[in-house]
């Protein structure tokens, strides 16, 4: 599986930006995925998880209620709609898959990641 995350930019406090991470691979739909994110001199950090069918979601409890995680299986692609944007939102948000069809919040059992995106809030 490959994948290629897009949608970071600048942008304002209280603002909103939607992610994208699109995948190749016959079997995307299987399997979980989560969004993860790293700012500078901190640990990769989960931010959301969807299950194989978007029927479970999860979310770190610095983003509930901020952060929307989705997937559309037919385009092999899963969002993160992100509102209400805070300048400690600020990081490289990175989309990450794990061959099981239920997610984790631990990296490593993602076996499959992005190149990350920038996001950048500033206040």
């Amino acid at each position: 599986v490959q994948l290629q995350a897009s949608g970071g930019g600048l942008v304002q406090a209280g603002g909103s930006l939607r992610l994208s991470c699109a995948a190749s691979g016959r079997t995307f739909s299987s399997y979980a995925v989560g969004w993860f994110r790293q700012a500078p001199g901190k640990e990769r950090e989960f931010v959301a998880g969807i299950n194989w069918n978007g029927g479970r979601t999860d979310y770190a409890d610095s983003v509930k209620g901020r952060f929307t995680i989705s997937r559309d299986n037919a385009k092999n692609t899963v969002y993160l709609q992100m509102n209400s944007l805070k300048p400690e939102d600020t990081a490289v948000y990175c989309c990450a898959v794990t061959p099981t069809s239920y997610f984790t919040r631990y990296t490593d059992d993602y076996n499959y990641w992005g190149q990350g995106t920038q996001v950048t809030v500033s206040s």
